[in-house]
């Protein structure tokens, strides 16, 4: 495996589980406030990719040429987008 890969591995590996329990206290808050699920669920989408997106630029600089790298920041967009979706289209 190519060390870069290695390092983009070890690197998510390490922050993803944070960013995931942040997010999913968020979606936690947000359902015992008794916000609509739709509209919770479009919040939660958009806050996980947001930072998950961010956790990516921070190694972008270093990463940016892998295939791997980029596949990962359109699936964080992507994500964001659908969030997007449901908050427009969940109701």
């Amino acid at each position: 495996m190519d060390e870069d890969l290695k390092v983009l591995r070890d690197y998510l590996a390490f922050t993803v589980p944070h960013v995931t329990v942040l997010a999913g206290a968020l979606l936690g808050v947000l359902l015992i406030l008794g916000i609509n699920v739709n509209t919770a669920l479009g919040i939660f989408a958009i806050f996980y990719g947001f930072m998950l997106f961010v956790l990516g630029l921070v190694i972008g600089p270093h990463l940016s040429r892998l295939l791997w790298y980029r596949l990962m920041m359109a699936a964080f967009a992507g994500l964001m987008v659908v969030g997007a979706l449901i908050l427009v289209y969940g109701e």
